[in-house]
């Protein structure tokens, strides 16, 4: 029995980055002599042990076979005759097929290190095919890597556009479409995740709303860029600087769906785009089941984000029911996530990404300025049911008058 770090710790070693989690493959055993000294199994489709001591996953090596679309048609195969180069044969990318030895060897068997260094994502083996998830992973890995100068080999990028063709996304199942996606978006290049699917063809499979902004033309004199669908990766890339909240992050993305079904004849314009985008995120939040925290935050940006960025234009009865209906007097954190992805907005404009936005301070002094009303005085007044909630209403309009006054 051999045992061998593999995977991204030594890919992370390499690139002198921090080692977040350490897989290892066993080489030379079975499931009896490793649940025999301790290990505790886990996997359910082949077999994973945890360290007795490190609690580290560890894997028997194996082989696959594929048997049917989508990337549950595997058959998978282990027994100590399993090589460490047959295992490794059947992973991702070269930079991820790099294996340690106990003697602090690496062990490289299909140029993981070379392609390192030429700062390339690249397949190991034509098996790459087998497995659509694959082509979520390598964008994903072009969205964390992409600052460090990696880019896709072309053949990897040819052969994950015959993937697509081939029908192998359209196998893809929608919690491992949100995982992938939600993983990107934490990443510090999540817009090369979407440009790499759309490169691919699977954007307009897995994200038809987003890859039907592209293409479609805005105002110039407020959007230089044009481009709808340029815009919304440039929104992105501020709401990363902005935020490390991937909620956040995913509001910036999805804001403007509404762009995307505006009918020709009014086009630049984008009349109504806010309403007609609120339903596309709920739709495609219900496709892939996003969690509730995102699609609420998004559905707000996406109808709300005009309100933010006309502020000062607004009445103050506006801005006071945006207030209400975002549940910021619930939840105050939940008002500054909503203004940073309008802020993402607005920054996400050709040379406009170095703009001031004193509308989010705005919406946070009109905000602390009814927060100062203490609703047990209310109370004490006398006032009862729903005239509570008038008579805080209206001291609310007061204060934001007051505050206005002062400015």
């Amino acid at each position: 029995m051999k045992s061998y770090l593999v995977g991204g710790a030594v890919r992370d070693r390499l690139l002198n980055l921090p080692i977040k989690d350490r897989d290892w493959v066993v080489v030379g055993s079975n499931p009896e002599a490793l649940r025999a000294k301790g290990y505790k199994p886990i996997g359910k489709d082949f077999p994973v042990f945890l360290h007795p001591d490190s609690a580290e996953e560890y894997a028997l090596a194996r082989t696959e076979r594929k048997t049917a679309k989508g990337y549950q048609g595997f058959v998978f195969h282990t027994d100590e005759s399993v090589t460490l180069k047959a295992d490794l044969q059947r992973r991702d990318l070269t930079i991820n097929a790099l294996a340690l030895d106990d003697q602090e060897q690496i062990i490289d068997y299909y140029n993981g290190q070379k392609d390192l260094d030429a700062r390339l994502l690249r397949h190991v083996s034509p098996a790459f095919r087998e497995d659509p998830v694959r082509i979520l992973r390598t964008a994903r890995f072009l969205a964390r890597f992409q600052h460090l100068g990696f880019r896709i080999a072309n053949e990897t990028l040819i052969l994950m556009q015959e993937m697509v063709k081939e029908g192998e996304v359209d196998a893809l199942v929608a919690e491992r479409v949100w995982q992938e996606t939600e993983r990107a978006l934490s990443e510090p290049n999540p817009e090369a995740f979407f440009e790499t699917l759309r490169a691919c063809g699977a954007l307009a499979i897995l994200f038809p709303e987003l890859d039907a902004l592209f293409g479609v033309p805005q105002v110039k004199q407020h959007h230089p860029e044009i481009d709808t669908g340029v815009h919304t990766l440039m929104v992105l890339q501020q709401a990363v600087k902005l935020s490390p909240l991937t909620e956040v992050r995913f509001a910036a993305l999805v804001h403007d769906l509404g762009k995307g079904t505006t009918q020709a004849d009014m086009l630049p314009h984008h009349y109504g785009h806010e309403q007609r985008g609120k339903c596309l995120v709920t739709q495609l939040c219900q496709r892939y089941r996003i969690p509730k925290r995102f699609r609420i935050l998004a559905e707000q940006v996406a109808y709300y984000h005009t309100h933010v960025h006309k502020a000062f234009d607004i009445k103050n009865k506006t801005l006071l029911k945006v207030l209400e209906n975002i549940g910021a007097f619930r939840q105050e954190s939940k008002l500054e996530q909503f203004l940073l992805a309008c802020k993402a907005d607005s920054l996400g404009r050709l040379g406009h990404e170095q703009n001031d936005y004193p509308q989010l301070k705005y919406y946070l002094d009109m905000f602390a300025a009814c927060q100062k009303i203490d609703i047990q005085t209310i109370i004490a007044e006398g006032h009862k049911g729903a005239m509570i909630a008038e008579q805080l209403r209206r001291q609310r309009l007061c204060n934001m008058r007051l505050y206005q006054k002062q400015e």
